[in-house]
């Protein structure tokens, strides 16, 4: 359908993408804890616009340069390692009282999302190798193909997200009177982001 193989699988395969715990969970989840509805809205359009960068990149071929170069896809990786493991840490040394780690004000939750999302090793893989698998060489209709795949990827993505949004807000709220949980909560969620750039590293 549309050059797609097999849709019903390329659209099981994205849900699986979202539900595996990562980096673009931990960003909404974050983003909406500390910026209520809105940081949250703002970090899932993020995560979206992030989705939307890696998947016209493999649309324009850094998928096989990526496969071809072990020197390029290696220095991804340790960028994203360098990254996420920088804004962990940030959040695990931060002092009570201190200015937040992610930034009340909407666009630094868009601008930390969509970098988180798109240096996450979960999502490059995703694009950079397994999205293509699902184009049909044979029945290929070129911008439709890419743009039903697009289109699908954004409702998927806008749907989780804004699910769990308001998820982690109803919790919030509970929590928000506890300063202690916020701030137990803050580190574990650096100590999270510290661990994903140490096991991307050790991937190379």
């Amino acid at each position: 359908m549309f050059g797609i193989v097999d849709f019903g699988a390329f659209v099981a395969a994205f849900i699986i993408l979202l539900f595996i715990p990562g980096p673009g969970n931990l960003a909404i989840i974050t983003s909406t804890t500390k910026g209520g509805l809105r940081g949250g809205v703002a970090a899932t359009l993020g995560l979206m616009a992030g989705d939307q960068v890696l998947m016209w990149l493999a649309v324009a071929g850094v998928a096989a340069v990526l496969a071809t170069s072990p020197t390029a896809f290696g220095a991804v990786q340790w960028l994203g390692a360098a990254y996420l493991a920088w804004l962990g840490f940030k959040m695990l040394t931060a002092k009570p009282g201190a200015a937040p780690i992610l930034n009340i004000k909407p666009h630094h939750y868009f601008q930390q999302a969509m970098t988180i999302t798109v240096l996450n090793p979960k999502a490059i893989v995703f694009y950079m190798a397994f999205f293509p698998l699902f184009i049909d060489p044979l029945h290929h209709r070129g911008m439709v193909t890419f743009g039903v795949m697009a289109i699908t990827v954004a409702v998927l993505a806008f749907v989780y997200c804004i699910t769990v949004v308001f998820l982690t807000h109803f919790l919030a709220e509970r929590l928000r009177a506890n300063p202690m949980i916020s701030r137990s909560l803050e580190k574990l969620a650096g100590i999270f982001l510290i661990g994903f750039g140490i096991k991307l590293a050790l991937s190379r």
